[in-house]
């Protein structure tokens, strides 16, 4: 396996293990553990700057005139790893919602 092949399957494992930490993430923030959910999106992100770095390489190589053939595999590998960024933007929000409610329902000291 080479080429196109392998940085497809490149992207989708670093995406797939981007997305599983992003529903941790929403998991703990469910659970009122904002620092937990906050790690999980960080352990998110370096995942995503993996994916991201074999996407770059491969617009580098068709910049420099390398023909890149795109593939089913490829088209989903991309298809994963944009919905995974924008699930990740969503997740930021959400867990902001869910420490907005939580700090709502402590007692306000006057």
């Amino acid at each position: 396996m080479d080429g196109i092949e392998l940085a497809s399957f490149e992207i989708i494992s670093s995406v797939g293990a981007a997305r599983s930490s992003i529903m941790e993430a929403m998991q703990f923030a469910r659970q009122g553990q904002f620092k937990r959910a906050y790690e999980k999106i960080d352990e998110a992100n370096a995942y995503l700057s993996d994916g991201h770095k074999k996407h770059v390489e491969l617009i580098q190589k068709e910049s420099s005139g390398d023909q890149i053939t795109v593939t089913i595999l490829f088209m989903h590998a991309e298809d994963q790893f944009m919905t995974t960024y924008s699930l990740r933007d969503v997740t930021y929000e959400m867990i902001a919602i869910w420490e907005e409610l939580k700090s709502e329902e402590r007692p306000r000291v006057k």
